[in-house]
């Protein structure tokens, strides 16, 4: 038996598992807004990349 291959690596049922925990944890009113907050977050962390980036790139030029 080897489970050291794909330890994470979830199936079907584990999927519909965890999407029913988390209906029944936040209800299905809840999940748009969480979802939107969660896009928010990542938008506002790419950006914060790209400033990053842009600041390095200006300061090796200098």
């Amino acid at each position: 038996m080897e489970l050291h291959i794909l330890p994470l690596a979830f199936g079907p049922m584990q999927i519909v598992l965890i999407v029913l925990v988390v209906l029944l944890l936040f209800g299905g009113k809840k999940i748009p807004e969480l979802m939107k907050g969660l896009g928010g977050g990542i938008k506002e962390f790419k950006k914060a990349s790209k400033e990053d980036e842009d600041n390095k790139k200006e300061e090796e030029k200098k």
